[in-house]
């Protein structure tokens, strides 16, 4: 039997500069399932994302899903990608296991934690108030090199991370610190600042940007204040849920998360089509 990719609509450009294409999953002629296919909006033209793949019901768990993963690997190599992504919902087990064993890469994970009515306390000696300007200009010039360090880490090129680095920062924070639905803030113990934490509003959800300990204070539970003052930031907001990211192999951050009740929700993946 032969599985293909049939085009059902033109290659699409999109507002933000991207590219996109919906294919149909036909068996001998016969359709299957379906495909969407587009670039990042995030690193652009080089890397392609797997949108959406379904194969229907009556003809799963015959490898129709990996054909046209694999098929599909093929047109972006034909777009001129040299990189393809992927995100996967922790329920759908089969999905990860067919894109693992094709070759991609868990490069980061998204988790939840549904929040109460009842703020979190900080430990006694821990508060959190807003950053400086004084403060921020360093801040973001670390959370910036951060930010390339972690994606350089996991196979992106540092031109490309520094790029986009920069590009998110102008995104997220176009006022700094009087950034509508953004907060940074500052952790202190006993007078003296330990740690800070960019949170959000995101999809009707509150969204730790960034979180980091202080060095020189690490291993003294701080971490977790910081998280639990992201949850009060959220009750407060009166938002249901809070969300966060996680890069993988940053091990004790992904112990902490799940020590606190987070729990994955979705999988991001990439591969090498070079």
């Amino acid at each position: 039997m032969t599985t293909t990719l049939r085009p059902t609509e033109p290659l699409q450009r999109e507002a933000d500069g991207t590219r996109s294409r919906r294919y149909q999953v036909c068996v001998n002629s016969r359709p299957v399932g379906a495909v969407h296919l587009g670039t990042s909006p995030l690193f652009g033209d080089s890397v392609a994302r797997i949108l959406d793949l379904r194969i229907e019901e009556p003809d799963r768990r015959r490898g129709r899903g990996t054909v046209a993963a694999l098929a599909a690997e093929e047109v972006v190599r034909g777009w001129g990608c040299d990189r393809i992504e992927a995100s996967v919902p922790a329920e759908a087990e089969a999905a990860l296991k067919v894109a693992t064993a094709l070759g991609y890469v868990v490069r980061n994970r998204h988790m939840e934690k549904p929040l109460g009515d009842t703020a979190p306390e900080l430990p006694a000696g821990s508060r959190g108030r807003p950053m400086t300007s004084a403060e921020y200009g360093p801040w973001k010039e670390l959370d910036t090199e951060s930010f390339v360090r972690s994606w350089t880490e996991r196979g992106v090129p540092e031109a490309e991370a520094r790029t986009r680095a920069l590009e998110s920062n102008a995104q997220l924070l176009p006022d700094g610190l009087a950034t509508a639905d953004m907060l940074i803030s500052v952790l202190e113990h006993e007078g003296t600042v330990v740690g800070t934490l960019w949170t959000g509003l995101r999809d009707g959800k509150a969204f730790v940007y960034k979180v980091e300990s202080d060095a020189r204070y690490r291993g003294k539970g701080h971490g977790r204040s910081l998280m639990l003052l992201a949850e009060a930031q959220g009750i407060a907001s009166g938002l249901p849920t809070i969300r966060l990211n996680v890069f993988v192999g940053n091990t004790p951050a992904e112990r902490l998360y799940e020590s606190l009740g987070y729990e994955t929700v979705t999988y991001h993946l990439y591969k090498s089509l070079l």
